[in-house]
């Protein structure tokens, strides 16, 4: 009887340790394969087992390990879609709960981006969803028609800052944040500072963005911003070399480079082009940054009517309020590009 009670004993602990290998083994036992202190993995929406399994076969050690531990978690059944950090050195215990519920944003930074396209271009690089479907989302007629919006106007949506998006953020997703951060950009105080200048958010968008690439000086914005604002009060032209440059752009291309306006550009038939169109163009000719939104909402109070490239102080302008004060000053700058042969 003794004999049987110290077989049993050995048994049970035998079978006792043949269990906790199987457990270390299975859940405890480290299971990565990569060089790094850790990887951002991305589990595409709606991702079978199969899809998950192909996202970790260059990042784990043992996968049929990884399916059993799986298994017995219940997590084959209910796949997460996102973006998981694993660390050099989990097990599958780590990693599936970093898989089930530790989904980690990321930064997505835009400015100064000329189109729509490229805007979508970049953006389908940070999130799953693609550009065509982001193209898609935002050209809905539907969704233009209720915001009295058009395929250009649109473009003025985008306030450019550095936002935090899941990577799984689909199309529409993204379009309602955007709108929701308009929405919030746009408060009480900046709608009646548009309302004092005869603008509204759209309009203000896009005389920001001809401001912003008039001058890189952000100093000098406000000045800018309110010689613009005379010409329209005045019911003249904006002509901004801005909008001609763009409108070059969009006929041959946004890698075209322009060091020169010609008088010949001027006559181009395009919305875009402010000297062949009285008042604004249709919409932005790039996402334009705060300052230059703050500075078309915060104009600086003058007479001014012209101004002209100050080759002596470079980034900066001559201002003039008559022609003939303009006709001066616009002659060391056409001398300036005289003497350096800058013919386009």
């Amino acid at each position: 009887m003794k004999k049987v009670k110290y077989i049993l004993i050995i048994l049970i602990f035998v079978l006792g340790l043949a269990g906790g290998n199987y457990y270390y083994n299975i859940f405890l036992k480290t299971n990565t394969k990569f060089n790094k202190d850790y990887i951002f993995l991305h589990i595409p929406t709606s991702s079978d087992q199969n899809q998950l399994l192909d996202s970790l076969k260059n990042y784990l050690t043992d996968i049929p390990k990884f399916i059993e531990a799986a298994g017995y978690k219940g997590y084959l059944e209910n796949i997460k879609p996102g973006r998981f950090k694993i660390k050099n050195g989990d097990n599958n215990t780590e990693i599936i709960n970093s898989l089930r519920s530790q989904n980690i944003p990321l930064k997505v930074t835009f400015n100064n981006v000329e189109t729509l396209n490229q805007l979508f271009g970049h953006i389908s690089l940070k999130i799953e969803a693609d550009s065509l479907s982001l193209v898609e989302i935002f050209s809905d007629k539907d969704f233009l028609n209720d915001l009295n919006l058009n395929n250009e106007s649109v473009f003025s949506l985008f306030i450019p800052n550095t936002y935090e998006f899941f990577w799984n953020t689909s199309a529409l997703q993204f379009r309602e944040r955007i709108l929701k951060e308009f929405d919030v950009f746009w408060n009480d105080d900046r709608i009646n500072k548009s309302n004092k200048i005869n603008l509204n958010p759209i309009e203000v968008m896009t005389l920001a963005s001809i401001v912003q690439k008039e001058t890189p000086k952000v100093d000098e914005r406000p000045t800018i911003a309110g010689v613009y604002l005379n010409r329209l009060d005045k019911r003249m032209k904006l002509q901004a070399d801005p909008t001609v440059v763009y409108t070059i752009k969009k006929r041959d291309g946004f890698d075209t480079k322009i060091r020169r306006v010609l008088y010949k550009d001027l006559r181009i038939k395009s919305p875009y082009n402010t000297y062949f169109n009285r008042g604004l163009p249709p919409g932005p000719i790039v996402t334009p940054d705060i300052s230059a939104i703050e500075a078309v909402l915060n104009p600086m109070d003058h007479s001014f009517i012209y101004f002209v490239a100050d080759v002596s102080n470079p980034g900066y302008h001559l201002f003039s309020r008559t022609n003939a004060e303009h006709n001066l000053n616009k002659r060391q700058y056409t001398k300036w590009l005289r003497d350096r042969n800058i013919r386009r």
